[in-house]
């Protein structure tokens, strides 16, 4: 087990960009990735910013850089950027709250000139008091520990709005630590348009959890909580999308704890189609079409301890 510690350290120090150059005039989107953390197929931020990246190859008008294993030691790939996306840890380990609010600061500087932010799975949880305000200015929203829940359920996504992020996506469902009851700007339930705050407010993908969902018991902290089985039959949000005042554009999706969710062709053009909106590149009339080969979702895991 010594080379565990040996191979992490090594990770850590990783922060890399596709090697491809941008066209003139392509859209530039960044998928930053977290450190590892979770046991195996659990939170591979890096397998899955790298597994997105490829299924966007050759996508016209776009140009994908990855950032691995957390903030990159040159910022110039972000100021370059016209959409970032974090899929990574929250919380009060979030890459975006760490050096005592610069990164926040830098960000907020980013989003007033327009720029694209978007936030999957972990990655939309902040602290409150930390980063809740910039989240809801942002995105439109974030989970709030003991707020927000995070069961592990399978809901039923059966219709979606006429919206980009929706072209070409059929029903599905996929069971995954599908977060909810997410603290939403002016604090909206989340599961109608809106427009609150100089946003304009869209929710994607939304299901009606179970009162056995709602009832727990939750992966953190232990459930189940009042208010969250107050709204029983009330449908929520897992995926949004907002269009915020300074022109750009952002979204907060809840799913991504399982790797091979990846596998699903139509959980997988869900979130690519929200990468190609929240880097303003028109989604295709019947969305991102990409086929995974065998033994793709084993690609790029980082290395972690199988589980005892």
């Amino acid at each position: 087990m010594r080379r565990w510690p040996f191979l992490y350290s090594l990770l850590f120090l990783l922060a890399v960009s596709s090697a491809c150059s941008a066209a003139d005039g392509d859209r530039r989107l960044v998928l930053m990735a977290g450190k590892p953390s979770h046991p195996p197929r659990m939170h591979e931020f890096n397998a899955g910013v790298q597994l997105l990246a490829k299924c966007l190859t050759d996508t016209p008008g776009l140009h994908v850089d990855v950032v691995l294993n957390g903030w990159p030691e040159d910022e110039s790939i972000l100021e370059r950027a016209d959409a970032i996306v974090f899929f990574m840890d929250g919380g009060g380990r979030h890459e975006v709250v760490q050096e005592n609010g610069r990164r926040l600061a830098l960000i907020d500087k980013w989003v007033e000139q327009g720029k694209g932010i978007g936030c999957m799975h972990y990655g939309v949880e902040v602290l409150k008091d930390q980063a809740g305000p910039q989240f809801k200015r942002w995105i439109g929203g974030y989970y709030e520990n003991q707020f927000s829940c995070n069961p592990i359920w399978e809901p039923e996504f059966a219709a979606f709005p006429n919206h980009p992020i929706t072209q070409g996506v059929q029903p599905f469902q996929v069971k995954d630590e599908w977060y909810f009851n997410m603290r939403f700007v002016a604090n909206i339930p989340g599961n109608k348009p809106a427009e609150a705050e100089g946003l304009k407010f869209t929710p994607i993908l939304v299901a009606v959890a179970s009162d056995d969902v709602r009832d727990g018991p939750y992966v953190y902290p232990k459930g189940p909580y009042p208010h969250i089985e107050a709204e029983s039959g009330r449908a929520e949000a897992m995926l949004w999308a907002v269009e915020r005042a300074d022109g750009g554009r952002g979204f907060g999706f809840t799913g991504g704890h399982y790797h091979d969710n990846w596998g699903n062709d139509q959980f997988r053009k869900t979130i690519l189609n929200a990468l190609l909106w929240v880097s303003k590149v028109d989604v295709p009339a019947n969305g991102v079409q990409s086929t995974l080969q065998p033994g793709d979702l084993d690609v790029n895991l980082d290395p972690k301890p199988p589980r005892m």
